[in-house]
């Protein structure tokens, strides 16, 4: 079975009306990302997976926070909803800002809604990762098994401090919560070596390789790493839609080692591919399958 542990909910249930449309050139190099996206689009992208994990991220402007967009005060009930319209094919998370007022009361809703975890972005929700009222939300979500997957690494946007994204946060973070499940987004790019030293330490903290295949060498430096460490059993499959399709992201880890024809650089093994792309990442995230 193939799990995408990383899309976004779509910001409309139907076609995108043409005044709607929003457009950000800075997630790829290659061609700018449409980030409104309808139901149908959703799931012409994942059509590659069996399962998908599906959440939004709690900010105030998603649009200037993360280039995506959809009504902030329905940031959960939009993802809620999607998951509903086919619960055997979508698993949602929900998301919140640990320093706001309610955050706990606003997972115990998402909770009832049918939301089993948790996505935080530190960095684009401005909170330190490390502090007070984070670590209370972590305690929270440990009680409760609520996996929780982190933005890690870098991102365009420029209000977002990167000092909130660095691996070896995660590292304190499960050193203080030996519980909690979470995944580590986009292998922590560029710093793939501090996210894969953070993983093989920890039974169950897992990396996902989300939009690390749109960089050819960093992916490449990143999947070696795992496999020098003994670290590719903690890596899952991620697309990061509405930046890549999960089929685009299956083809991206395949091409990992075209750039070494000619070279004597050692080559990602074909069976760490495979790996990844059928992780059992239901149980690692102590999930079950949708009905």
């Amino acid at each position: 079975m193939i799990v995408d542990v990383h899309t976004h909910t779509p910001t409309h249930r139907d076609r995108v009306p043409p005044g709607e449309r929003l457009v950000y050139e800075h997630w790829r190099t290659d061609r700018p990302v449409v980030t409104t996206n309808s139901w149908p689009e959703y799931d012409t992208a994942t059509a590659a997976a069996d399962v998908s994990i599906v959440f939004n991220i709690a900010v105030d402007d998603p649009v200037a926070a993360t280039g995506l967009s959809y009504p902030p005060e329905r940031c959960n009930d939009l993802t809620a909803e999607f998951v509903a319209a086919d619960p055997g094919r979508r698993i949602g998370f929900l998301s919140v800002n640990p320093e706001r007022p309610g955050a706990l009361e606003e997972a115990d809703r998402c909770r009832e809604l049918g939301l089993v975890g948790v996505k935080l972005g530190p960095n684009y929700q401005n909170f330190d990762p490390l502090g007070e009222p984070a670590l209370r939300f972590y305690d929270y979500c440990q009680r409760h098994g609520l996996p929780i997957l982190f933005h890690q690494g870098a991102s365009p946007i420029r209000a977002a401090p990167l000092r909130y994204t660095y691996p070896l946060m995660t590292d304190e973070v499960a050193l203080r919560f030996p519980e909690l499940r979470i995944v580590m987004a986009h292998m922590g790019h560029p710093w793939g070596t501090e996210t894969v030293v953070t993983i093989r330490k920890h039974p169950h903290v897992y990396a996902d390789v989300s939009s690390i295949y749109l960089r050819p060498w960093v992916l490449y430096l990143s999947l070696s790493c795992a496999v020098e460490w003994g670290a590719t059993g903690k890596l899952l499959l991620g697309s990061d839609f509405p930046i890549a399709t999960t089929e685009e992201a299956i083809r991206g880890l395949w091409s990992v080692n075209d750039m070494l024809e000619g070279t004597k650089l050692p080559r990602v093994p074909d069976e760490v591919i495979e790996g990844i792309l059928h992780a059992d990442a239901l149980s690692a995230l102590g999930l079950e399958l949708p009905a």
